[in-house]
């Protein structure tokens, strides 16, 4: 081996030397358990050759190390990890040092790589200070797979070259200059050394679009869209055009498309023939699909429609494999829309009526507006022999709609009524009608009559989340809430808006959602479980402290700065909490005590308001999670390793601490039933403001004849209806696949994942 010849960056070739590959392995392992220097050094040497590049040599033995992480060997991820950091540090600055923040950022700046604003806002002596705060050997306590996600999505770097510009703590500090930078010069640098802080040591999770967006000339880093369209050719064009502008600055898309009137519905009184919903889903479709995101694939957008809806049984196989290109509108997913009347129909064995909305004039509004006025006006209608309808079992229009979500696994739900009785929105003046790309966002909007319409309302969910891992203590939810709210609500003036009626609308309700990661970790940490209602308690609790904390950061925000324009459209200006509107089943679940002074926090918030409408939601935060070297937001892993595919190959993660808590952790496919997981979202539910992406998990081999019975799919939807859930996202169904296989595609288009 050691008459090998190594080819170096600059093209000089000499003999390969082993010994610095050596200490480069030695270092990686310092500090680690359970990792063989020698084990990587002949795994990897086996694939030298002769001639082989410096870069090749790197390449190799962090994939050689990669190769070795398993269960029983889990630090060979920091290992692999500590070389990949090596390895790209090379490549952005020629050496391992990083270089001194004025001199990085103003290279960068020179090169059109970051916001020539740091440099206007900045001096050089507070970029020195800044300089002081960071800490790069933060960039060891990284994971493999976390570094392989950093270099994929977040580092900034040329897509086409593949040239690296930058090292992870840079982007950690920059951030945190970037958003505090309008704040007085007293208090900013204290709030970037702590934010810096809080982010960089894995205590707050930040999204993709901020992670990869702020600090370059790029001005658009909202994870979540919600466009409404409403029954006028103007406002599907306008959606439309709305949905290409936003996919192109990689925004997930959700679309509330449940007003367009049915097939065979008159035009200009009759005139002419209306076409009905698919050729507009596959308009959207196209939309959706035109623009390219980062290079890497198209976007992707979720469509929402009420399941009494005339064309319902149409609309529920758009995504089957079974029919032809005609009648189906594969590419996109949908949410079906559920509402207190409906499950009633169900229970009952009745009967649900279908309509076109443009033939039954208020009943669409009060659907989501007002649950009473939509009984006795469904009612009316059902009565009415003038008015075209259909009718269909509530059993087997609920199998449909059961049988499709379970072959496509895409198939969404959301009760809008619960997503208007338990809001932060008075539904009479800001009904919720949609949720977004992965059913965590509930939030007001108003359809588009052409695409500068000044009275449509595009929203915009800003999304970041607590590490419940990291956490020591519920307390330190005060410090961290603060941090993040003050953030992500300077995000929304940092940012720029494609459309006016986004701009408008989040000027008038700057809303926030601030979720979790490391949940199944959590739990595992305290010894308590998904199945058994052992975690029902802690959930409470640390739910409780989430959503008081958040609340309490916004209130003196705006005490501050004022609260939001439209803060007397929500329900907190009434001096209404979630603690006052939740289901009350959840009483029978888990002790309805709270831990903390919500009645001075009432007080306070209707006497000096909130900066922020809504402040709490449960994203997937699967790429997030990953960083973080932690478990995907709510979800039980599927393995103690996971296994993720991504287009840099294979990236295997190990849960934290599977050594000593193996016996603690609750595997996905080991849960008996969803009961226990669905409990833990009504109580999550209780406090969240917005929703929750919650899935439905099914293993046929539990079942006597190997298939999922219906009649147990049933039941979940009514146990989810029961407890308050606002949403579900993904009905999982194990396939017999390894276990521990992770599929990267949640959110699908990679802007939701945060």
């Amino acid at each position: 081996m050691s008459t090998l010849t190594v080819t170096k960056r600059n093209g000089v070739t000499e003999t390969i030397d082993l010994e610095k590959i050596h200490k480069v392995i030695t270092w990686a392992a310092e500090g680690l358990e359970n990792v063989s220097v020698s084990q990587v050094e002949l795994k990897a040497q086996i694939q030298f050759f002769n001639g082989i590049r410096t870069t090749d040599i790197h390449e190799t033995l962090i994939k050689s190390a990669a190769d070795l992480i398993s269960e029983n060997t889990p630090d060979y991820q920091y290992l692999a990890a500590r070389l990949a950091i090596f390895h790209l540090r090379k490549k952005a600055f020629g050496q391992f040092e990083p270089p001194h923040l004025y001199a990085h950022v103003c290279n960068l700046v020179e090169q059109n790589r970051y916001d020539a604003h740091i440099l206007r806002d900045y001096t050089q002596e507070e970029l020195n200070q800044i300089n002081e705060f960071i800490d790069h050997s933060r960039d060891m306590n990284f994971s493999y797979a976390a570094v392989k996600q950093l270099e994929g999505k977040y580092l900034v770097q040329n897509r086409v070259s593949g040239d690296i510009y930058e090292s992870p703590q840079f982007i950690y500090i920059l951030v945190a200059a970037c958003l505090f930078a309008n704040y007085d010069k007293e208090l900013r640098l204290d709030l970037i050394k702590r934010f810096y802080d809080a982010v960089s040591q894995f205590k707050l999770s930040l999204p993709t679009p901020i992670m990869s967006g702020i600090r370059t000339p790029t001005r658009q880093f909202s994870s979540c869209v919600l466009i409404e369209c409403g029954d006028s050719l103007d406002s599907i064009n306008a959606t439309s055009s709305a949905i290409v502008k936003y996919v192109s600055q990689r925004a997930g898309i959700g679309i509330n498309a449940g007003a367009i009137r049915a097939l065979g519905s008159p035009i200009r009184g009759g005139e002419a023939f209306h076409t009905g919903c698919i050729p507009f889903y596959k308009h959207f479709q196209t939309a959706v699909k035109s623009c390219s995101q980062g290079g890497v694939r198209g976007g992707a957008a979720t469509v929402f429609y009420p399941i009494w809806h005339l064309e319902v049984e149409s609309l529920l196989v758009l995504k089957n494999n079974r029919g032809v290109e005609e009648n189906r509108v594969r590419h996109l997913d949908y949410g079906v829309q559920f509402n207190r009347l409906m499950y009633q129909r169900l229970i009952k064995g009745g009967n649900i009526t279908l309509f076109s909305p443009s033939d039954v004039p208020g009943l669409y509004d009060a659907f989501f507006a007002d649950q009473e006025e939509f009984d006795r006006l469904y009612t009316l209608y059902e009565q009415d022999d003038s008015i075209r309808k259909s009718t269909v079992k509530a059993s087997e229009l609920f199998t449909l709609f059961a049988s499709e979500r379970a072959s496509t696994g895409r198939i969404y739900l959301q009760n809008v009524d619960h997503c208007n009785t338990h809001s932060p929105f008075d539904p009479k003046v800001a009904p919720v009608k949609q949720s977004n790309l992965c059913l965590e966002i509930a939030l007001p909007t108003k359809p588009l009559g052409n695409v500068s319409d000044p009275d449509g309302e595009i929203a915009l969910c800003t999304l970041s989340a607590f590490n419940l891992g990291a956490l020591d203590s519920l307390d330190e939810l005060e410090e961290l809430s603060e941090l993040i709210i003050r953030a992500l609500d300077a995000l929304l003036d940092y940012q720029n808006y494609p459309i006016p009626a986004a701009q408008n609308a989040t000027e008038l309700r700057r809303t926030l959602g601030v979720g979790v990661i490391n949940y199944a970790y959590y739990l595992a940490k305290n010894g308590v479980r998904y199945s058994d209602g052992s975690a029902n308690e802690l959930t409470h609790k640390t739910f409780e402290a989430i959503q008081y904390f958040l609340l309490k950061a916004s209130n003196k925000l705006s005490k501050e700065f004022g609260p939001c324009k439209a803060f007397d459209e929500t329900t907190y200006a009434k001096g209404i909490l979630p603690i006052d509107t939740y289901k009350e089943e959840i009483n029978n679940v888990v002790s309805s005590e709270l831990y903390y002074d919500w009645e001075t926090l009432r007080k306070d918030i209707v006497e000096h308001g909130l900066r922020n409408s809504t402040l709490s939601a449960l994203m997937p935060s699967e790429t997030s999670s990953q960083i973080s070297n932690a478990t995907n937001g709510i979800e039980p892993p599927r393995g103690f390793v996971s296994v993720k595919a991504s287009k840099d190959g294979i990236l295997k993660q190990v849960v934290p601490e599977y050594e000593r808590l193996k016996d603690q952790y609750e595997l996905l496919w080991t849960i008996p039933s969803n009961d226990g997981y669905l409990q833990l979202v009504g109580i999550m539910q209780k406090f969240v403001d917005q929703s929750i992406s919650a899935n439905t998990n099914y293993d046929p081999q539990k079942f006597e004849s190997q298939k999922v019975p219906m009649k147990v799919i049933l039941k979940d939807l009514l146990t989810a209806y029961k407890l308050g859930v606002k949403t579900l996202y993904y009905h999982n169904t194990r396939d017999g696949a390894d276990d521990q296989q992770d599929d990267m595609d949640d959110c699908a288009s990679g802007a939701c994942k945060i």
